[in-house]
């Protein structure tokens, strides 16, 4: 699962047993030799459904990490992209991924928790990989009401979601195990590290979206293949602030 150059099993055991803050500022200048980064392929299949949406002129990725988010936000806006996220480390490596130059859209980036981005409604765009396993079910509504108000209005919240294993599979069992465990490091240690896998259920997602003030479309990521069954292996949920 990991290069020689990601890593050690010591290292890993270090951040695990540290704050979800200290343990990313511990994981970040060797987070992308891990497969907690986004592919690629989910990238640019996101990169190509949500061109389809535009045309934006600024954007913001909520949770960037070290930056793969705003890479997607170069190609779509036209004017500023903006990183946000609470650990120092990763920003760090996502400054250093992206120097500064003169070219558009120019990159921002910011230190802030999710949970209070300190935004007016300045984005057209807002997008997020895979840091939603970072907050319980509780801080879900408000998370997208902080997104809900950093948007203009007909600015739109995307990410992708991808379907459930099937109950009982290997990936099934493997996250049911992650999870498990990690509720027994949070029950037993502190501070604790927030990552739960099985937390982000689309229906549940869906209701707070709605609570939140957007209206919620799912659109199929046909690049990313197909279940047995024929329904998409992931979708990516447009969330409009209308007003």
């Amino acid at each position: 699962m990991f290069t020689k150059q990601g890593p050690t099993v010591r290292e890993l055991a270090v951040q695990a047993l540290s704050s979800t803050e200290r343990g990313y500022d511990l994981l970040a200048p060797k987070f992308d030799e891990t497969p907690y980064r986004t592919p690629d392929r989910v990238l640019d299949a996101v990169t190509r459904a949500v061109r389809e949406l535009g045309p934006f002129d600024t954007g913001i990725d909520v949770c960037c990490g070290t930056g793969a988010g705003v890479g997607v936000l170069r190609q779509l806006c036209r004017e500023r992209a903006v990183g946000v996220d609470f650990s120092a480390g990763m920003l760090a490596e996502a400054r250093a991924a992206f120097p500064p130059g003169s070219e558009k859209p120019a990159v921002h980036w910011v230190r802030a928790d999710a949970r209070s981005l300190p935004f007016a409604p300045a984005f057209d765009l807002a997008l997020s990989f895979g840091a939603f396993g970072h907050f319980l079910p509780a801080e879900r509504f408000g998370l997208f009401a902080e997104v809900y108000g950093s948007l203009r209005p007909g600015g739109q919240f995307v990410f992708p979601i991808g379907a459930p294993p099937p109950v009982g599979s290997r990936a099934y069992w493997s996250l049911f195990g992650f999870d498990a465990a990690m509720r027994v490091r949070n029950a037993l240690w502190r501070p604790r590290f927030v990552m739960y896998y099985r937390t982000f259920r689309l229906g549940d997602v869906l209701e707070d979206l709605t609570q939140a003030g957007f209206v919620v479309r799912l659109l199929p990521l046909t690049d990313l293949g197909a279940r047995p069954d024929g329904s998409p292996r992931a979708r990516l949920v447009v969330a409009t602030r209308e007003g």
